[in-house]
């Protein structure tokens, strides 16, 4: 787009049934936008990545198919959205404010008559989206994903039937059971069945069964087994007892594991289950780290305005300097950025001892905003230390 349409104050006149918003900010909001986007979505898709290769092992183990892969990896995504949004709102930002600062954009727009408050209002309003956007991830999206997740993670679990139609492999579904089966056709057809049940050490037994079917039943998994033989060894293997069978049937649920949780964890709960949690004998230091989760969830989106602010002024109070020292500004910023996030995150700890640490998830990020605001009117540390100087030179 070329700032020269704009360079005429009139053309910056509010849209005809729009917000009352010039276009120039239409322009810059639209710029801040594009860059927040592609990295959100390059930062989600390296950590989605990254966090999805737990549940592959789990995935594979149990006989999964590749469309219950990618619906427990989109069920952990707005969880890693709240992180990511704040992160991708700042780099976009102080590169899309770099970019119109190197490109002289911002200086044509100050002769157009756009002032700085003019320029910070777009880049409020893509801060608003974001933190908009963080809060739904972070109250309602991330704990509705998480329990989704860990109740299909724990039907995968509980279902034996699913970890044993691994064929040509001797398959341990559980401690104390070792399930083989040669072949398995396509109308599940199982041939050649070896399962041998130690859970007894004493008094080990051995399925041998030339066919058989694996079976959902209502009652449960069940692995039905025809034209075989069982063998029970006793006596410390002195004795050995063989018994011939037409049918067998081995309940395979109860080598399941346990099919519910007791207590939801803490990224499962929703706001209202975190400020107060109805379950009894809630100790008193899990009822403070329920707190401290919920004001870290509140918390979150508020690192978007701390963040706009310190990349205005990173841009704004450097763009006649030159291209070092603007490099400096903008390090300087990320560092800062980088550092106020850490805080946030090193606050969780002692929070969740002791409710008094609470007020530090907003008392971070609100002072990240000030002092930002302070640097982008000119109270830099420079300018108070000249201040007493530039006073007395006079007399």
């Amino acid at each position: 787009m070329n700032l020269a349409d704009h360079s005429d104050p009139a053309r910056s006149e509010p849209r005809r049934g729009s917000p009352k918003l010039p276009q120039l900010s239409w322009y810059v909001l639209g710029q801040v936008l594009g860059p927040v986007a592609l990295l959100a979505l390059l930062m989600t898709c390296v950590i989605l990545l990254t966090q999805s290769l737990r549940l592959l092992d789990l995935v594979i183990n149990r006989g999964q198919s590749a469309p219950t892969f990618l619906y427990l990896t989109m069920l952990i995504l707005p969880g890693l959205l709240v992180i990511i949004l704040p992160i991708a709102f700042f780099f976009g930002t102080i590169f899309t404010l770099s970019r119109l600062n190197g490109d002289s954009e911002l200086v044509v727009m100050a002769s157009a008559g756009y002032s700085q408050r003019q320029l910070a209002l777009p880049v409020f309003i893509a801060a608003a989206m974001v933190m908009v956007l963080t809060w739904i991830c972070a109250l309602w999206l991330m704990p509705a994903g998480q329990r989704a997740l860990n109740a299909k993670v724990l039907d995968i679990r509980a279902d034996i039937g699913a970890a044993l139609l691994n064929e040509g492999e001797f398959n341990p579904p559980a401690p104390g059971l070792t399930v083989f089966i040669r072949i398995l056709s396509n109308d599940a057809q199982i041939k050649g069945i070896l399962v041998h049940d130690s859970r007894d050490a004493k008094r080990p037994i051995t399925y041998l069964a030339e066919r058989g079917v694996l079976a959902q039943t209502p009652q449960g998994a069940r692995l039905i087994m025809l034209d075989g033989t069982v063998e029970q060894s006793g006596d410390g293997g002195k004795q050995l007892s063989v018994l011939k069978f037409q049918r067998d049937v081995i309940n395979l649920d109860q080598f399941a594991g346990p099919t519910h949780a007791n207590q939801r964890q803490t990224s499962e709960r929703y706001l209202s289950e975190l400020l107060d949690p109805k379950e009894p004998g809630l100790t008193p230091r899990l009822r403070n780290a329920f707190l401290a989760e919920a004001h870290n969830r509140l918390s979150q989106p508020l690192y978007c305005i701390a963040f706009a602010l310190i990349a205005m002024a990173a841009i704004m109070r450097g763009r006649r300097r030159a291209r070092g020292a603007l490099a400096i500004r903008l390090t300087m910023a990320s560092l800062a950025a980088a550092g106020l996030r850490i805080a946030g995150y090193g606050v969780s700890g002692p929070a969740s001892g002791h409710p008094a640490w609470d007020i530090l998830f907003y008392v971070i990020p609100l002072s990240g905003a000030a002092l930002a605001l302070l640097v982008l009117m000119g109270y830099s540390p420079r300018a108070i230390m000249n201040r007493p100087r530039a006073i007395e030179s006079p007399a």
